[in-house]
């Protein structure tokens, strides 16, 4: 329970005090000292790894632009020129993503239990995708440190676990800034793997402050599942700039010059028969299903200087992330609230499409009705979803990174169906060793 505040009332040489609650407490005065060593209200300490705001983005505020007009105010002819920079800055861009739709034999069990309601099918496909494509990657594999953004209950981790039941020296770390109920991860008793929980904001985290890191120096391998809006760029910046800088030391090159320099290596070493310099990068590769377009934040957004190279600034990034609401239109469903028991996989208190908590007065979408049609709007949603997460891929390019964006499962599925993978580039393939 947090309290605001202390009321010290001297009376029988006691102390009162009352939190946010309005519940009062009352402890004697030479008793005090040792009650705020185990108050649950107490201010307690922020771990090592926090860092205020270390993942943040944007430091200057004349840069962040002051409060817009909703979307639904837009006049007709204020939206038709957004929609023609929208089409200009899209022209070119790859809008046709690649469908990587894959399973993994580790949940092929879970897939085929009968026991298991629609929704908790819907994610075990998901979850089955994300590791396959984690898979085709080579990411999954020994000496490795497996960060989970978001990771809520820490499913994903769950699974990637089993799919390493047999590999040695993994390591797992939960980021969740949220408490969560239901957690899977200390249940898991197994071998060398170690589950960790981090309870941090991702803005404020330092993973090369995690002492489990510290220590064992591990590569990296950052995922996630439907990490909402902003909270990627956040992951993104953490894992590439702040993780990648300090892990490298203040006189590594930058990530760009160091890329150019790996592709200069002789041919056997790029075959394959050199060391494999894949095993030596502070983060062996990124695998992230996007979520929340709308939730983005230019402020935290890692492909302004994108943006800002096709004529986009700060107040087109602040429509067309509420614009991107639209890609769903006419397709949302109402979902059902599932049961919350621990024996029901994944129905849970997890959305499976975030965007649902979205109103449609703010993305102004019954605005435009009879002005544009839902298939337009869905062109349009869809456009701005694309343009916001190309920003990312270039982002990652010029961190020296391989990065694409792919289809990892049906829109039936989940409406939130792009993943976002990355591997250091240029990327050695090698065969996993057990």
């Amino acid at each position: 329970m947090l309290s605001l505040f202390f009321v010290r009332v001297h009376m029988t040489n006691a102390i009162t005090y009352f939190s946010f609650h309005f519940d009062f407490s009352t402890v004697y005065e030479d008793q005090l000292q040792k009650h705020l060593k185990k108050c649950n209200s107490r201010e307690k300490p922020k771990p090592v790894y926090f860092v205020q705001d270390i993942n943040a983005g944007l430091k200057d505020v004349a840069e962040i632009p002051e409060k817009q007009v909703t979307l639904s105010s837009l006049s007709s002819e204020e939206l038709q020129n957004l929609i023609v920079k929208l089409k200009k800055a899209s022209n070119g861009l790859e809008l046709h993503l690649k469908a990587e739709i894959l399973s993994h034999q580790a949940l092929q069990e879970a897939l085929n239990d009968p026991k298991n309601g629609e929704s908790a099918f819907k994610h075990l496909k998901q979850q089955a995708s994300i590791l396959g494509n984690m898979e085709r990657l080579h990411l999954l594999g020994p000496g490795r440190c497996f960060v989970e953004f978001g990771a809520g209950r820490g499913k994903l981790s769950h699974w990637v676990d089993v799919a390493l039941q047999n590999v040695e020296n993994v390591q797992f770390l939960l980021v969740e800034r949220a408490t969560t109920r239901f957690k899977v991860d200390g249940k898991h008793k197994k071998r060398d793997s170690i589950f960790e929980r981090l309870q941090v904001d991702i803005q404020h985290l330092c993973l090369s402050k995690v002492p489990i890191l510290e220590k064992k120096k591990l590569p990296v391998v950052g995922i996630g599942k439907h990490l909402c809006g902003a909270a990627t760029d956040l992951a993104l910046r953490c894992l590439v700039e702040s993780y990648s800088t300090c892990c490298g030391g203040e006189n590594e090159e930058p990530a760009a010059k160091r890329c150019r320099t790996a592709t200069e290596v002789a041919p056997d070493t790029a075959a394959g028969n050199g060391s494999n310099t894949e095993d030596h990068k502070p983060v062996a590769g990124i695998v992230i299903a996007l979520c929340c377009h709308h939730k983005c934040d230019w402020t935290h957004y890692v492909g302004r200087e994108f943006f800002k190279s096709v004529g986009l600034g700060a107040v087109e990034f602040h429509y067309f992330q509420r614009m991107s609401s639209w890609a769903t239109c006419g397709m949302r469903e109402t979902t059902s609230k599932a049961s919350t028991s621990e024996e029901s996989e994944d129905q849970t208190n997890d959305t499976e499409e975030h965007e649902q908590t979205f109103s449609t007065a703010e993305s102004g979408s019954d605005t435009w009705q009879g002005i544009l049609t839902v298939e337009e709007r869905k062109e349009i949603g869809c456009l701005c979803k694309r343009l916001i997460d190309h920003g990312r891929i270039e982002y990652l390019q010029q961190q020296g990174y391989k990065a694409a964006l792919q289809y990892y499962t049906e829109s039936a599925v989940s409406l939130e169906n792009v993943l976002l993978t990355a591997v250091p580039s240029p990327f050695l393939i090698t065969e996993p060793t057990t």
